[in-house]
């Protein structure tokens, strides 16, 4: 029998018929019935056209099961920081900062979309019924758009979300929310219009829905995009907010809410940029940490590591009323880029990380103790593209030392010295 039977009343979850957290002694009553979540896309990760790219990050030779393993190892301390959800997706994700995403091949449905490939169901299963156990839940998505092309046509994206749809009814499992495509509206899936607009995928929902034997459904648009025809076909009401200022957050919540359907909204994507939830959990709605550099780029290290994902982990916890032990104020800072095993064709990804980014006014960062760059806006990334996405540092071999001046809006200063 399944431990664990989500379960949707208005815009709230529960579990078990209680609402999540409200079982935790000490948890903020507000918070009670969201699912806070994080973007672990690859978790049933392959790569069927190289493998071999993936022996990386410091680690050996890419093992796609190990792969899903470790994340199953990795669940119970996300759990008992508060994390309730994660996302992960059968055509995978984009390792945007390294790998060239049309060269992969990721597509466990095949040209004809007709079967599920073996392999990835059983990580799938094995993923599920680990979570399960927890008191988590799974969102599957589905497609994801730079393997768009791996589907021949609008036949196949059909065969393949009855395929996946029914392997998830026969699997039994009540811990699971369907993603039908990660950002249905953008890039690739300009090659299916049944993906790519809201009619398509508003009939892909209702087909995944049926398929499935009645598990919940919703799908995604690009950061920053609403639309009523397919929140109406929506069981979840899936928002990104990549891309998003904390504004532009607000002003989606209030749109959504003002269609008056009164169904969850589950941001299950948007940045590393944890001051996104000081709008959030007031708004009583649900964020999705998304980390490309920590979290997307296989093979993923699934642990909550140093920086970023222990800021993430503790600020939840803090939101939610769960007990965590203080952060000295020096641990409060990260530099982030210089791990060893984080170069890569040259290039590293320098940013500084805060466990309360809304105290910061800027950073500096210093190479060999020339000015190099100033970050202003959360994540405080060197070549800042979006709150997810950052241009490479190129290494240099006459690198000594990166230093980051970390400006707070008090007018302390606070440093951070990293030697190459």
């Amino acid at each position: 029998m399944p431990d664990t039977r989500l379960s949707i009343d208005g815009e709230l979850f529960s579990i078990n018929d209680a609402l999540t957290y409200s079982e935790i002694d000490g948890s903020q009553a507000d918070a009670h019935g969201l699912l806070m979540n994080a973007r672990f896309i690859q978790g049933v990760f392959d790569d069927t056209a190289d493998r071999d790219r993936y022996a990386r990050w410091g680690q050996g030779a890419f093992d796609p099961e190990a792969h899903t393993d470790e994340l199953i190892a990795a669940l119970p301390d996300w759990h008992a920081h508060g994390l309730r959800a994660f996302t992960v997706g059968f055509q995978g994700g984009g390792p945007c900062f390294t790998i060239d995403r049309p060269s992969m091949c990721v597509n466990p449905f095949g040209e004809d979309g007709a079967a599920l490939d073996p392999a990835y169901a059983g990580r799938m299963d094995r993923l599920i019924r680990a979570a399960d156990a927890l008191g988590m839940v799974v969102i599957v998505s589905y497609f994801y758009g730079a393997q768009a092309r791996r589907l021949r046509d609008g036949r196949a994206v059909r065969n393949a979300v009855t395929a996946a749809s029914e392997f998830l009814g026969e699997g039994g499992y009540t811990n699971v929310i369907i993603e039908v495509a990660n950002e249905h509206n953008i890039g690739e899936f300009r090659r299916h219009p049944i993906i790519h607009t809201a009619e398509g995928i508003s009939a892909l929902i209702d087909l995944s829905r049926e398929a499935s034997g009645g598990l919940p459904v919703g799908c995604s648009g690009g950061g920053g995009y609403t639309n009523r025809e397919v929140a109406e076909a929506s069981d979840v009401i899936l928002i990104h907010g990549n891309g998003c200022t904390r504004q532009r957050l607000y002003n989606m919540i209030k749109e959504v809410r003002g269609w008056d359907l009164d169904r969850p909204i589950v941001f299950n994507e948007d940045s590393q940029a944890i001051g996104q939830m000081g709008v959030t959990y007031p708004a009583r709605v649900s964020w999705g940490y998304y980390n490309n550099m920590t979290k997307q780029e296989p093979p993923t290290d699934w642990s909550i590591l140093p920086g970023e994902d222990t800021f993430f982990a503790w600020r939840m916890a803090e939101g939610l009323g769960i007990d965590v032990p203080p952060l000295p104020f020096e641990d409060r800072f990260h530099l982030h880029g210089l791990e060893p095993e984080k170069e890569w064709g040259g290039m590293r990804w320098l940013r500084l990380a805060s466990l309360y980014p809304e105290t910061v006014d800027h950073v500096d960062y210093y190479r060999n103790g020339s000015l190099y760059y100033t970050g202003w806006d959360e994540p405080f990334s060197t070549h800042y593209r979006s709150n997810w996405a950052q241009g490479p540092v190129h290494v240099r071999p006459d690198d000594r030392e990166w230093k980051a001046v970390v400006h707070l809006r008090n007018g302390e200063v606070v440093e951070k010295i990293a030697n190459v």
